[in-house]
């Protein structure tokens, strides 16, 4: 058995918590590597290359790109910070020798950095340390570097990873440093760094094929792509291979196409070898998880164990008096096909068939999750309704366990004690508070799954939107007890029609308005925010009575206060349980499942 080892390739994956500057470093690699034409006009954040994450600045998907260095291909990964696309930093894992953990030199190590951390730890990773943002005026890398070395202490990181090898820099500005001191305005520390301290590939680059899918890609000409690292041997164009699926079965297949990375580019090539990550094309139905191996010595790879889902939510047709008015996929087989395609992609999603055609369970690890994926079945010209988010429950030796979230909250001082009061009810167990850094505490608290629905929007009005909280699955304990839901009633619209300033004015004493004057509505549809704790029935079409007499001044137009325009997301931690989001490719509209106001008294009665 020879072991062969690839002197010229490094496999890297970026991990760190959200914002703290991934994919702006990978803009900075492209551009110290000539993956540019001088002339190129480049965009910022060029992996997030998705209409949603340009919109949000949040990277969801997980990508590959590579670049070149002193006649070494460093194959890179950008993946998200957010613990809801966690699915997606775990399965890319496997395809990586060594990750760049980032932190950024004012925030330090956050909850999502000890999640990707762990996980990087656990497969035996040896991880390099880099410390962006130290540009920013309130930096503190080397405070920041010890509270990095207490997390890999506490995540019983062994003898060699804690002698992990560090560097600072600014991605922003696109330069490295081996000291905080040092003079430097080019990235070379950091490319340095990665091929000296990243293992190269070794193994049997003459034995048979054996290839882990990590990635799926589609293309409108050649089809599903499926990407992975070559563990041993090598692949060729038209080659012959054998697909292992995730129960064992195989399945005789032809690679039509090969392709490796290049800058943001794929480029096709004739043949690939151990340690490269490759791109195959003609593998029509393959899974990510699955092995593409030789076929006349077939063998699979382990994957990865990915986390369970801790969140769960009702997808339904649409029923509304409204339904079918915008949508281009309406029915209950179309809701079902692109489910079951979501699956292909998405490891950490769940979909389950339930006792009626028209509905379908589907679970993720947060709201994030499932409603990006509702905003983006939304946008494809899908109509459909979806019930409030529920958190699934554990059963252990006959207790009930429920998901606990590990959650961070920074907030001037002023706030704090509104923030403390908020999640008491909610059974937040504050665990840590650390002092004032500019005049900020850091707060951190484990608290139910449960208890944080809903918890975003009051949070930002407590802290006149000066708060920033994060939070991260911590595991499962026996369940706390009931919490309870929101305190206020929503406005519910009485008659269908179009709703006029006078009707809202009217209304606006009631609470607080979600619609202007002119929305379509229909009875039974929330029109807004109650001030009390009951549903109150506002009629929101009422027309003024018109009469001869004419009083100067009564008759002048009349004051509206700014209507609170609702997101998805809030829309989603705003309904209660008899409640459902109506989403359409032009609305979000939310309403009650019942929507006759007699059966609602009735059903409230039973």
């Amino acid at each position: 058995m020879n072991i062969f080892t690839r002197e010229d390739v490094r496999n890297v994956a970026i991990i760190a918590h959200v914002d703290h500057g991934k994919t702006t470093l990978v803009d900075a690699l492209f551009r110290q590597s000539n993956v540019y034409r001088s002339n190129e006009k480049v965009e910022e954040r060029v992996m997030d290359s998705n209409a949603l994450e340009k919109e949000r600045g949040i990277t969801i998907l997980s990508k590959n790109t590579a670049v070149m260095y002193n006649d070494v291909k460093i194959n890179i990964v950008d993946t998200p910070g957010h613990a809801d696309f966690g699915g997606e930093v775990e399965r890319v894992l496997k395809m990586v020798d060594s990750v760049l953990l980032l932190v950024d030199a004012y925030e330090g190590p956050m909850p999502q950095t000890k999640f990707v951390l762990k996980k990087a730890l656990e497969l035996g990773l040896r991880p390099i340390v880099v410390i962006n943002k130290i540009d920013k005026p309130d930096a503190r890398p080397v405070l920041v570097l010890d509270e990095v070395f207490d997390l890999f202490v506490e995540l019983g990181a062994n003898d060699e990873q804690l002698e992990f090898p560090v560097v600072y820099c600014s991605a922003r500005n696109g330069f490295a440093k081996y000291e905080p001191d040092d003079e430097s305005d080019t990235m070379a520390p950091l490319f340095e760094t990665i091929i000296k301290n990243v293992n190269p590939p070794s193994g049997e680059i003459d034995g048979p094929l054996q290839m882990l899918v990590s990635t799926i890609d589609a293309n409108e000409y050649v089809g599903r792509i499926a990407i992975g690292k070559i563990e041993r041997g090598s692949i060729k164009k038209n080659q012959q291979v054998a697909l292992i699926r995730r129960d064992g079965h195989i399945d005789n297949v032809r690679v039509t196409n090969v392709y490796v990375f290049e800058g943001l580019k794929k480029i096709e090539t004739n043949e690939a070898k151990l340690g490269d990550i490759v791109a195959i094309a003609g593998v029509q139905d393959v899974n990510i998880g699955e092995t593409i191996a030789d076929s006349s010595n077939p063998e699979a790879l382990p994957f990865v164990d990915i986390d369970e889902p801790t969140l769960s939510m009702y997808f339904m047709v649409n029923n509304s008096p409204f339904a079918g008015q915008d949508g281009d996929y309406v029915t209950s087989r179309h809701l079902r096909d692109r489910l079951l395609k979501e699956l292909e992609t998405n490891v950490s999603l769940r979909v389950e068939e339930t006792d009626s055609a028209e509905s379908f369970k589907v679970s993720g690890r947060g709201e994030l999750h499932l409603s990006i994926l509702i905003e983006t079945m939304r946008r494809e010209g899908y109509e459909f309704q979806v019930s409030k988010p529920m958190v699934i429950f554990h059963e252990e030796d006959g207790k009930k366990l429920e998901p606990i979230e590990y959650l961070t909250i920074d907030v001037p001082e002023e706030f704090m004690g509104v923030v403390m009061e908020k999640l008491g009810p909610r059974k937040g167990e504050m665990v840590n508070m650390t002092s004032a850094i500019n005049g900020y505490t850091r707060l951190e608290f484990k608290i139910p799954a449960r208890g944080l629905i809903g918890f975003r929007n009051e949070f930002m009005t407590d802290t006149k939107g000066n708060g920033i909280m994060s939070h991260v699955l911590h595991g499962y304990d026996t369940y706390k007890g009931e919490i309870p839901e929101r305190s206020r009633g929503s406005l519910v619209v009485f008659e269908t029609g179009t709703a006029i300033a006078y009707g809202l004015f009217n209304a606006q004493e009631r609470g607080t308005l979600f619609i202007e004057p002119g929305t379509d509505v229909y009875a039974g549809m929330i029109a807004g925010e109650c001030s009390r704790a009951e549903d109150i029935d506002v009629n929101v079409c009422k027309k003024k009575h018109l009469s001869n007499t004419r009083a100067s001044g009564s008759d002048d137009a009349l004051k509206l206060v700014p209507v609170r325009k609702m997101t998805l997301e809030q829309s989603l931690e705003f309904i209660a349980s008899d409640e459902l989001v109506e989403v359409t490719p032009k609305n979000v509209r939310m309403r009650k499942k019942i929507l006759d106001a007699d059966l609602r008294r009735k059903a409230r009665r039973n």
